[in-house]
């Protein structure tokens, strides 16, 4: 039905997507140019996008939101079909392939809230130096970075691409 609905409806402006979506037209453009949203071009040169971009363009800004890279956000949209406006079925399925990493950053989260304040807390504000939180700086022989924080798994969305 949601098909037949936007069939009658006019396509959207530039303009009107980026009202709709609070999103800037030059945000809506890159998105374009990315790979991320379509449209289609009227003889006079003008951007026309179909009514399920606006989902799309949300969709992205959420993602963004939970600090999924565009790249990421682009290899799961991919996932959508391109020949008919996405069902609910369609969405519930890639957001699936966020659920874990989604978890996973929610647990990094927390962890750092947790230990941001215990190490604040020493005072000494290196753990380089910290005798209670890295003594004789034994996590620098793991690599740069916050190696206390960092999260070494593969990227889960990884398994929704055979769906």
């Amino acid at each position: 039905m949601t098909g037949m609905a936007n069939a009658t409806l006019p396509d959207l402006t530039v303009g009107e997507l980026s009202r709709r979506s609070g999103v800037p037209a030059s945000a809506l453009r890159f998105y374009e140019d990315e790979g991320l949203i379509r449209s289609r071009r009227t003889a006079g040169n003008q951007r026309r996008y179909c009514r399920d971009a606006l989902r799309r363009v949300t969709f992205i800004r959420m993602s963004q939101r939970v600090g999924m890279p565009l790249s990421t956000i682009r290899e799961v949209l991919a996932l959508l079909p391109d020949d008919r406006t996405p069902t609910r079925a369609d969405w519930a399925r890639i957001s699936q392939c966020w659920r874990e990493d989604l978890n996973a950053r929610i647990r990094q989260m927390e962890q750092l809230r947790d230990e941001l304040t215990d190490c604040i807390g020493c005072g000494c504000m290196s753990l380089a130096k910290c005798r209670l939180a890295n003594p004789g700086d034994r996590l620098g022989a793991d690599g740069p970075g916050p190696q206390r924080l960092a999260d070494h798994r593969a990227d889960s969305y990884d398994d929704c691409k055979g769906h």
